[in-house]
This record gives structure tokens, sequence and C-alpha cells, in this order.
């Protein structure tokens, strides 16, 4: 639901998984030590999958990085561009979800990225955190199509994008530098017409959340 007024500022769930309540809210400046915390403790889970980045995962993940990048994604969301969010589990911040590179006219496309803390992996939280953003992505944003890539190797996340409904269109040939070299990435995709419902719908039905 849309908070003060501001359509990028919104609450998706909760949903219960495994891991307990599972909501998307909106970043927030404050938000700077835990998401440092996370990032470091979880360098050795997410930097194989990650963008290169200048300089160390330490001295990117500092408290003092996250003022002017979380800056940045709200300046891009106030010009209707990108969705950043938290995803929180019982109410803790355990990862983030982006909808980038929103694109309207005759496209109305977007992709979706994600990472969860490790303490909750494997418990539905990522596959819960896309449907509800998806949800959001065909409905109130009016999109058509949303799309995500993953490296091949990369299981985990894979089963996620196919728990949710992505199916793959291609394999892109050395698409992104990711910890320090050139890696090929998967191509998802799916669009509105995929989704007659809703896409936590279908995971209730199959058994992966609970409203």
């Amino acid at each position: 639901m849309p908070l003060f007024g501001a359509p990028w500022q919104v609450e998706l769930g909760p949903m219960t998984t495994a891991a307990g309540q599972v909501r998307l809210r909106p970043i927030r400046t404050r938000d700077a030590a835990v998401w440092s915390r996370l990032r470091l403790a979880n360098q050795r889970e997410l930097q194989p999958w990650e963008p290169t980045g200048d300089g160390s995962w330490a001295r990117r993940h500092q408290p003092t990085a996250w003022p002017p990048m979380s800056s940045t994604m709200r300046s891009q969301a106030r010009e209707g561009t990108l969705l950043p969010l938290v995803i929180e589990v019982n109410g803790r911040f355990a990862g983030q979800l982006t909808v980038g590179n929103i694109v309207r006219g005759q496209l109305m496309n977007a992709w979706v990225g994600y990472w969860v803390d490790s303490a909750v992996t494997g418990r539905g939280v990522a596959t819960v955190s896309v449907a509800l953003a998806l949800d959001h992505c065909f409905g109130p944003l009016g999109l058509h199509r949303v799309e995500a890539t993953v490296r091949p190797e990369n299981g985990p996340s894979r089963a996620v994008l196919a728990h949710v409904g992505f199916r793959e269109e291609g394999l892109l040939r050395r698409y992104l530098h990711v910890d320090g070299q050139w890696c090929d990435h998967l191509l998802m995709g799916m669009t509105a017409e995929e989704v007659p419902d809703s896409v936590v719908a279908r995971l209730v039905r199959a058994g992966r959340a609970a409203y």
C-alpha cells in the first residue's frame, strides 16, 4: 500500500514462510548499520554473484557507504525508474529487493534483483519477496514484462526464479563483470499474460507460503 502519498514508498506483504513473516518496505537512511553488518557478514555468499565494484568489499560496505547510495536510489525512485525495498523477516532487516530500469511507453518493462541474509536462505524468503514484487509490478505499477538475470551456476537463485514462474529465454555470453571476471548469465522473463491471478496466490496453492 502507498505511504505518505509517494508512489514508490510501498509496503508489500506480509506473507508467512518457514522463516517467519516476510514483508517489503521502503529503504531508510537509518538502515546503514544493519545493512553494513549483514553485507559484511554475507560476503562469502554474495560476492561470487554480484557485479564487481570499486575498491574492497569491506570499504564498499561500511555504514558510511549507505547514505549516498540510498540517496541515489531514492532520487531514482522519485523519477519512477527504480523501486528500492528492504526485505524484513519478523520485523528485522534480512535483505534487499530492487525493481530497476523501469521503462514506460511501448516497453513497460523492468528487471528485478535481490539478496537475502544467509541466516534465512532456503526458507522461502527470497521466493515470497520476488512474488510480492512481481504482483506489484503487474498490478499497481502496470508493467507488462519483468526480467531477471542469473549465473547458470547459481542454483539457489535459479530455483527462486523458477518457483515464481520465470521462463528461461536465453544465455547472455560474458554479460556482466562479476567478482573479477566477465560471466555468462541466463536471461529469465515473465509477462503479465502469464499471471492470470497473482504470483503470490500460486505460491500459496503450492504450499510455499501462507497469508
